[in-house]
This record gives structure tokens, C-alpha cells and sequence, in this order.
């Protein structure tokens, strides 16, 4: 089968997605990872690697106060979450500062900066609004993240000479999302069909790809881009379109199949993209992130991994600062309903930086480890 075949439906994935993933891990491997280890790292996306740049953006949001950060920082720092997110993890994992957010009075961003914001999409507002599709939360799109990462250059150049800044970028790692969920997640919550929305797929993709070739352009070499979750785990989705239905639900699980289906549409799209973009730019180490695989052995066997205080159901009921919550977030999967708990991050990043077997090709960043968060 043809790897760059378009896949046009949900359920023509479900039928051909296994032959699609595998003829595109059968693709030559390439060995990642141009140096040893990295010297910083960039970041690009929304909440789920957002290290405070919404919460300067906008200081009313939920996630300016506690509970947030409660867990770790025992302290709101604009994180989603209870605590470190992925980006967190990874971070220490190599034994870097944790990244600050782009927005913040940083003078100096030689060891890394975030872009990430919560609510970004990989679309303009414009197009989303020319596809019946309100920017709920801010105008800040992929492309402006791109914006703000070439106005940083030339401080970089500035501060560090030319030569030394292409030696920053060549020994970086860059984190391009995960980007797209909320382009489909606003679609769904104006009540665009989930058949409908699976037409903004290939356009999502072609604009994270787009993206993707002008970081390289710009200096990027070694990148790792995530793919989505299976959002029809993730407590927002089940109770927004929960069905009567009980064959919609995965036995083994209780996510909704549909939607988990929608987004192993999106990643099997994504890596095409991805194998288009290392033929074009063979220099580069493009290094697909599986979120999806990482997370669905904690769905299918949630006490294995100590998660004994909710799987399907979030930590704290709702985003605001007045929501309760649970006293031990660290046995729940999910935090407030839409992110996850920094004990299910550390668990993703431990698959991801330990075992290997969730990148494509290998990470290889096993002599870059220093710590073990």
C-alpha cells in the first residue's frame, strides 16, 4: 500500500489505518539525534506544553492560581496542570532549566524559550472563522508562534554572534506541539459533525507541515513532533457526546471509539507529512512523538501505573480557580478535565525518553540522560 494514500474517513481508517502505520515504520530508519545531546530546547503549541505565555497573555484564566501547579511548584506558574508538564520532564530528563515562556522578561533564552499557548491553533483565526469555527480563547496560531521564534533570532545572533547561534540551533531540540486538538476541539464544541470535521485533517496537517519546513529553513534540526491523544478518553469529550449506544464505547477501555479513531486519522496524516518533510530536508531529524501509544496502556490497565483514583473521570471538576478537586492527584489520569496530571506527564516522557519505542525513528537520547524525574 502506497504510504502517501490519503485516508478519507474515520472509518475507512479504522480499515486501512494498521497497513498505513506499517508501511510507513517500514520506511528506512533514520538515526536521530545530529550531536549527542542538546544544548536547549524550543517549544511551539497550546496548553499541554504552555509554560505560562496565556497567563501573561491573559492573567483572569484559570490556570493563573492555584489549584494549578499545586503539586510540584505549589504555586500557579500558567501551566495546565497540577505540576510539570512534558515539556518539563524532557527537560529534566537532559539536564536543562526548565523552558520559560517567550513572553516572560527573560533577558536570556540561550538555553531555550517556549512559544506555546493555550487555546492555539494550527489555523489563523481567519481561517477558522471562513469555516464557521470561533477562536474561543486568543488569536494565536501556529503561525504567530513562528513569528515570535524568528523575531527571538536575531537577539540570539546579537547576543551569542551568528556562528554561535546556527551552533545553538544545530545542537537544540526543538518541540513542534502537539498542535491541531483545538482547531477540532472548537469545531466540535460549536457543533460541527465529527464526519465534517474530519475534513479539516489534511488541512490542519498541510499547515503543521508548512510550519515545519519554515523552522528547519530557519535553523531547526533535531524535532520531535507529537502527534494527539485518544481523545475519546478525555473526560470533555465523553461527557460533551456521550452516546446511548454502548458499542461506541471501547470495552476495555470506556473512550469513545469514533473519536479515538479521529485521532489515529490525524497521526497517521501527520506521519505522511512527516516522511514528505525528511525527504525534502534529509538533514534534518524529524522525530514522530506517538502520545497516543504512550498514554493508551495507562487507559486499558490504570492500576498497573498506580492510577487508582480515576481513569475517565478528571481530578477537579471543571477549569476555574473555585473548582474542587481530588486530595492525591497523582491516581488520576486527567486534572481538570481536558489536561492531564503531572504524574500521567511523567509517565508519557518516561516511554518516550527511556524506552524508544514511541518515536519514529529513535530519539536516541539515552547518553544525553542525566536525571530521572
Amino acid at each position: 500500500m502506497d504510504p502517501n494514500r490519503s485516508v478519507n474517513s474515520v472509518g475507512g481508517f479504522l480499515r486501512r489505518g494498521p497497513a498505513v502505520l506499517v508501511a510507513l515504520f517500514l520506511l528506512p530508519t533514520i538515526t536521530a539525534g545530529a550531536t549527542a545531546c542538546y544544548t536547549s530546547i524550543f517549544s511551539f503549541g497550546d496548553s499541554i506544553a504552555d509554560t505560562g505565555n496565556e497567563c501573561i497573555l491573559s492573567p483572569l484564566q484559570p490556570p493563573c492560581s492555584l489549584p494549578y501547579g499545586r503539586t510540584f511548584f505549589h504555586r500557579s506558574t500558567g501551566r495546565n496542570g497540577d505540576g510539570r508538564l512534558i515539556i518539563d520532564f524532557i527537560a529534566e530528563y537532559l539536564g536543562l532549566p526548565l523552558v520559560p515562556p517567550s513572553l516572560g522578561k527573560q533577558s536570556n533564552f540561550r538555553t531555550g524559550a517556549n512559544f506555546a499557548v493555550a487555546g492555539a491553533t494550527a489555523l489563523d483565526c481567519e481561517s477558522l472563522k471562513n469555516r464557521g469555527i470561533p477562536c474561543f480563547l486568543n488569536n494565536i496560531s501556529l503561525g504567530v508562534q513562528l513569528d515570535w521564534f524568528r523575531k527571538l533570532l536575531p537577539a540570539l545572533r546579537h547576543s551569542s554572534g551568528s556562528a554561535e547561534c546556527t551552533n545553538l540551533l544545530n545542537n537544540s531540540l526543538v518541540i513542534f506541539g502537539e498542535i491541531g486538538g483545538n482547531d477540532y476541539n472548537f469545531a466540535l464544541r460549536c457543533g460541527i459533525s465529527l464526519k465534517k470535521v474530519q475534513n479539516l485533517v489534511p488541512v490542519v496537517v498541510n499547515t503543521i507541515g508548512l510550519a515545519l519546513k519554515e523552522v528547519i529553513k530557519l535553523g531547526a534540526v533535531n524535532i520531535l513532533v507529537p502527534g494527539n491523544f485518544p481523545i475519546g478518553c478525555v473526560p470533555d469529550i465523553l461527557s460533551r457526546f456521550p452516546s446511548s449506544n454502548p458499542r461506541d464505547y471501547d470495552p476495555s477501555t470506556g473512550c469513545l471509539i469514533l473519536y479515538n479513531q479521529f485521532a489515529e486519522l490525524h497521526n497517521g496524516q501527520l506521519q505522511i507529512e512527516l516522511n514528505k518533510t525528511r525527504r525534502l530536508y534529509p538533514h534534518a531529524n524529524i522525530i514522530y512523538v506517538d502520545y497516543y501509544n504512550a498514554i493508551m496502556p495507562i487507559y486499558r490497565s490504570p492500576s498497573q501505573f498506580g492510577f487508582t483514583g480515576g481513569v475517565l473521570k478528571p481530578c477537579c471538576n471543571g477549569m476555574n480557580q473555585s473548582a474542587s478537586c481530588c486530595d492525591e492527584p497523582s491516581t488520576f489520569v486527567n486534572w481538570d478535565g481536558i489536561h492531564f496530571t503531572e504524574a500521567t506527564y511523567r509517565r508519557i516522557v518516561k516511554g518516550i525518553m527511556k524506552d524508544g519505542l514511541l518515536t519514529n525513528p529513535n530519539l536516541n537520547a539515552s547518553s544525553c540522560l542525566v536525571g530521572d524525574p
